[in-house]
């Protein structure tokens, strides 16, 4: 007998990031056997509604004028009537809060919350209080890492769950609308050093700046060609004066937002993630199924699905000089490059998509509103 049940998504993000790639992915899979079905309330006009709006997904919007929206909350009221909601699923903490304050006026169904980064939950009275609000039945956890520092703030930690996010490799195809070695006048011969991420304190592009500069300007490997592809925000005047000031305008190119930019990866020799506080980036997952090399930093999650040594190379955080020594040595050894990214693409394929995603956050579901898995 097929199962049904509905389910509600809010998000509260204006951006596109890896969160909200996870929410599609989660949404759009295909599990056989099952007709559940998934109402989205996200902000209007958002980058992550202009995605959605390719979709089938039922989308419904709300504008937003600030954080403590009653828009947000009393939509969030009007759709678990309409669409008789049996479960919650709550994707950043913005739309978290806005849930807690829809409690106070009338029973909501519980929720599913995920916690997609490390960061430490603020020890604070209010902050507390939501994230171990009597109505969130299970918090999904995007690493074993993520898992350990809820455990600091979450009192009950039976509610705690580990879900790696999946990655859908039927969305990930290589595009050649954009060739970055014409449209930057690179040479077959200079190295493409990668990275996708937006412009936000989590990813410590000053590092992967500081980086280049160790390799160009140190090292004095000039044929090596940073790639950084993402939205830019307000670290971004930032980043553009340490650029000009470390003499790296032939050898660093950002290219802002690009649409499906993960189709860009098979273009680079090497993907380098910089971040000093993770979750599960996207990026490492896309970059596993093009069969492109990772070197990264070894923060939150990353070490669970990155063996340094056996299918790519990890480095602290904060230390440009360890990275760069990573870099080098793996684009001087292919041998080394090709074990890495066939171990890297069997490891995805086995674990880590939006499939297994999707079968593991259902059975949390079940386990939720009919006490089985």
């Amino acid at each position: 007998m097929k199962e049904s049940f509905k389910i509600l998504h809010l998000s509260a993000a204006k951006d596109w990031g890896g969160g909200e790639n996870h929410l599609l992915n989660l949404v759009t899979h295909n599990i056989a056997g099952t007709t559940d079905q998934h109402i989205v309330l996200c902000l209007k006009n958002s980058s992550f509604h202009k995605r959605l709006k390719q979709t089938k997904i039922n989308i419904h919007t709300v504008s937003m004028l600030h954080q403590l929206s009653l828009n947000y909350v009393f939509r969030i009221i009007y759709l678990s009537k309409r669409y008789k909601i049996d479960l919650i699923h709550i994707h950043d903490t913005t739309a978290l809060t806005l849930a807690v304050m829809a409690t106070k006026i009338t029973d909501l169904p519980k929720f599913i919350f995920s916690k997609k980064s490390s960061y430490l939950i603020k020890n604070r009275k209010r902050t507390l209080h939501k994230y171990n609000h009597p109505n969130i039945a299970k918090i999904l956890c995007v690493s074993e890492k993520t898992l350990e520092i809820c455990k600091i703030s979450i009192e009950d930690h039976s509610k705690l769950i580990r879900v790696y996010h999946g990655t859908n490799p039927e969305k990930l195809e290589k595009r050649d609308y954009f060739n970055i070695r014409k449209e930057k006048a690179l040479s077959q011969n200079d190295i493409l050093i990668g990275n996708i991420a937006n412009h936000w304190r989590s990813k410590n592009l000053d590092t992967f700046l500081k980086c280049a500069n160790e390799v160009v300007n140190v090292r004095g490997l000039k044929n090596y060609q940073f790639i950084q592809i993402g939205q830019h925000t307000k670290y971004t005047p930032d980043l553009l004066k340490s650029l000009k000031s470390l003499d790296l305008k032939k050898n660093v190119h950002f290219l802002g937002e690009i649409d499906e930019a993960s189709g860009l990866i098979p273009q680079f020799d090497i993907s380098l993630v910089t971040s000093q506080s993770e979750g599960l980036p996207q990026f490492i997952y896309e970059s596993f199924y093009h069969k492109v090399p990772v070197v990264s930093t070894n923060v939150g999650g990353i070490p669970e699905i990155i063996d340094h040594g056996v299918n790519g190379m990890l480095s602290n955080p904060y230390e440009p000089q360890s990275l760069a020594d990573n870099l080098i040595a793996l684009s001087r050894d292919k041998v080394l490059m090709e074990k890495f990214t066939e171990r890297s693409h069997k490891k995805l394929i086995e674990n880590f998509t939006s499939t297994k995603m999707a079968e593991q956050t259902l059975a949390v579901y079940k386990n939720v509103l009919y006490g089985k898995d």
